[in-house]
């Protein structure tokens, strides 16, 4: 046996079983937005559904909020979650998120599960040097595994926000059709600038999503729209998310909303957005 191999054999034992390089390279994309209840969670979760069943992709999602949605999202259909934290893992030196990512019971989707500690970790993060890198670096391994990773941001603008901007490729963006959701994303657009500008050049913007929208209520969600054309007209997914009473059922159930009721309106939405996502990432369909 060479010396070579012996590195190798070495190298192997460190990472585990199965933790071999993959032969994929994943587009990496942060869905962000800067107020909560706009549909963060869900939107992560019916979109990398939608991307692992209709367009057969294999999806990791990352859940990088302490409150932990991602997993209660897929409760009925999680199989098992690694051994070791995310917080711990982001903490340790030349880790990866492949270590910890479990499938769950949708063919081609896995997860890496929230963990409470993570506002700890952030805490602890905010005292290193590099700290705005450590899962552009935890990331490096699992990127070979995957077509799509889509991270779950924390709904501010801390560290752990930054880290998953700083390891994205492009930056999905749900808002809401109010006032606050508006300066929400005028918020997160300049700090996207200013990771652009210095930690990430080749970040870009996936879109912005309309979510919770209430038909209904017409006049105000045109005030809105116009708002949010006059500044991002170029950026504006066509999808729209109506509000949906399938969505909070499904939560409730653990259950993305297209195995929960695939005829509902909000199961239709986000099959719609998963075939326009996976347009403008020129996946193969």
């Amino acid at each position: 046996m060479s010396m070579l191999d012996t590195f190798a054999d070495l190298k192997r034992l460190v990472r585990g079983p199965g933790i071999e390089p993959g032969h994929r390279r994943a587009r990496v994309v942060a869905v962000a937005a800067r107020k909560g209840g706009v549909g963060k969670t869900t939107t992560t979760v019916s979109l990398g559904t939608a991307l692992s069943v209709l367009s057969r992709q294999r999806v990791l999602l990352v859940d990088m909020d302490a409150q932990g949605h991602v997993a209660q999202s897929l409760s009925r259909d999680e199989l098992h979650r690694g051994g070791e934290t995310l917080g711990a893992l982001l903490l340790g030196k030349n880790r990866d998120l492949q270590e910890i990512a479990a499938p769950t019971a949708i063919d081609g989707l896995w997860t890496v599960a929230s963990d409470p500690s993570l506002n700890e970790t952030e805490t602890m993060l905010s005292a290193r040097i590099g700290k705005e890198l450590c899962l552009r670096q935890a990331l490096k391994l699992a990127r070979t595994h995957y077509d799509v990773i889509l991270i779950d941001c924390p709904p501010n603008l801390g560290t752990l926000t930054v880290s998953s901007l700083v390891a994205a490729d492009q930056v999905l963006v749900p808002c809401d059709l109010s006032t606050l959701g508006l300066d929400g994303v005028d918020a997160l657009l300049e700090t996207v600038e200013t990771i652009r500008e210095t930690l990430n050049p080749s970040l870009s913007v996936l879109g912005l999503l309309r979510t919770r929208v209430d038909r209904r209520n017409q006049t105000m969600n045109q005030t809105i729209e116009e708002s949010l054309k006059a500044r991002y007209g170029h950026l504006l997914l066509d999808t729209v998310v109506g509000i949906s009473s399938a969505i909070p059922k499904a939560q409730l159930g653990g259950r993305p909303v297209q195995l929960h009721d695939a005829e509902s309106r909000g199961a239709k939405d986000y099959a719609a957005l998963g075939a326009e996502v996976s347009r403008r990432l020129g996946l193969r369909v």
